[in-house]
């Protein structure tokens, strides 16, 4: 079996700490915790007004974040039909139902990965309020 590779890739947020945004380990492809955060640093889904005032719709940041597995699976040939495993990270509970309904407009029960959703303290930016990692199987 080949050694694993780790991919950074280009025009893409940047990881803020020491990690890849994909790791392959043979078949399986491990998909580091993703976020709505755009390559600017701005973040989908979320806004802040004059005051700081927040306003978020974990919705389109749930979205952006499969959006933005899709598109690392796919520098590996893999897509989201080839994940096994998901792992969601919410701030808030309450934020449950919306992210459970666009999360179904990619995966169902039955031809979807395997799930754990579990509340968080905090994210890596205010404006995050959701985060997901993700693992694949493309031999």
């Amino acid at each position: 079996m080949p050694a694993p590779t780790t991919v950074i890739l280009p025009g893409r947020a940047k990881p803020r700490g020491a990690y890849p945004h994909l790791r392959r380990a043979g078949p399986f492809l491990f998909v580091s915790g993703t976020s709505s955060r755009r390559s600017d640093n701005t973040i989908a889904g979320a806004s802040a007004d004059a005051l700081g005032t927040a306003q978020f719709d974990i919705a389109a940041q749930t979205r952006a974040v499969i959006e933005n597995i899709r598109e690392i699976l796919a520098t590996a040939g893999a897509r989201l039909e080839d994940v096994v495993e998901i792992s969601t990270y919410l701030v808030d509970m309450a934020d449950f139902a919306a992210y459970n309904a666009a999360y179904a407009e990619y995966f169902s029960a039955e031809t979807g990965p395997a799930r754990t959703t579990v509340a968080v303290h905090a994210l890596p930016h205010p404006l995050l309020r959701i985060e997901i990692k993700a693992v694949a199987y493309k031999p």
